[in-house]
């Protein structure tokens, strides 16, 4: 058994080493999990009438490829050096082309070109930021790298649930596939440790900040967005005790 210890809080990216990498596509599913999805995020995209999406957390690159897919202007970043060569080799695999940034997000203008009509931050990414000053300078770079009236998605898992000892993950929207058992190792209000066992019984954990919900809903507030609007699994209704992860939509004004 191989097992890897999350590295220090501030390195959130060097959490993903090639091991993990390795097998994240597996842990996805790239086909159920754009069943489970429903077209959820191209239809928030479309409504808001964006062309021109930054991928802030591209990860592997799902995302980033299914939203080219479907026609829009994306740009792919992530601050792991694994998960942007894999986002280029998927890109590749897939047939699309688009252009693939590492950058941090504390110095997102640095190293983008240009503002978005829309930024998409998924994949549960934004609590890898462990501090409140850190998670207020990386939502005032996604405003300001939004065009006036653009608009900005943000998910994380269901950690009100989670902070109460109730975790759940269903399998059936965002990690689909049968490759791991995910659980967590440890919960209290200032972090969350996943624990992930593949077949092989080699382990791995990340460690994330357990942010609540209403909490970002806040801190998005306070950045400038003048409207936020939750969903849990993709659907406006729904109860909080019940779903594996909320996504925040925030438009700029």
């Amino acid at each position: 058994m191989t097992t890897n210890t999350a590295t220090p809080a501030d390195d959130f990216a060097g959490q993903y080493i090639p091991t993990l990498v390795d097998r994240w596509d597996e842990l996805i599913d790239w086909e159920l999990r754009e069943q489970g999805e429903q077209g959820f995020f191209v239809e928030i995209l479309a409504e808001a009438g964006a062309r021109r999406v930054l991928d802030a957390a591209s990860g592997t690159g799902y995302h980033s490829v299914m939203l080219a897919r479907h026609g829009f202007d994306v740009t792919a970043a992530d601050g792991s050096a694994e998960m942007i060569d894999r986002t280029r080799a998927n890109a590749a695999r897939h047939g699309q082309r688009f252009p693939v940034v590492r950058t941090d997000w504390r110095e997102l203008r640095d190293h983008v070109d240009g503002r978005y009509d829309a930024i998409v931050c998924l994949g549960s990414s934004f609590p890898h930021l462990f501090q409140e000053s850190d998670r207020r300078a990386v939502l005032a770079e996604f405003h300001e790298a939004l065009n006036p009236g653009g608009v900005l998605v943000v998910d994380h898992r269901n950690f009100d649930s989670i902070r109460r000892h109730r975790y759940q993950s269903s399998g059936n929207y965002y990690y689909c596939g049968t490759g791991a058992s995910v659980s967590v190792a440890h919960i209290d209000d200032r972090l969350c440790r996943f624990r992930y066992e593949f077949p092989d019984r080699s382990t791995h954990h990340l460690e994330v900040y357990p942010i609540l919900s209403a909490e970002l809903s806040g801190l998005l507030r306070e950045s400038g967005f003048d409207s936020v609007e939750e969903f849990g699994d993709f659907r406006r209704d729904f109860d909080r005790d019940e779903v594996d992860f909320v996504i925040h939509v925030a438009r700029k004004a």
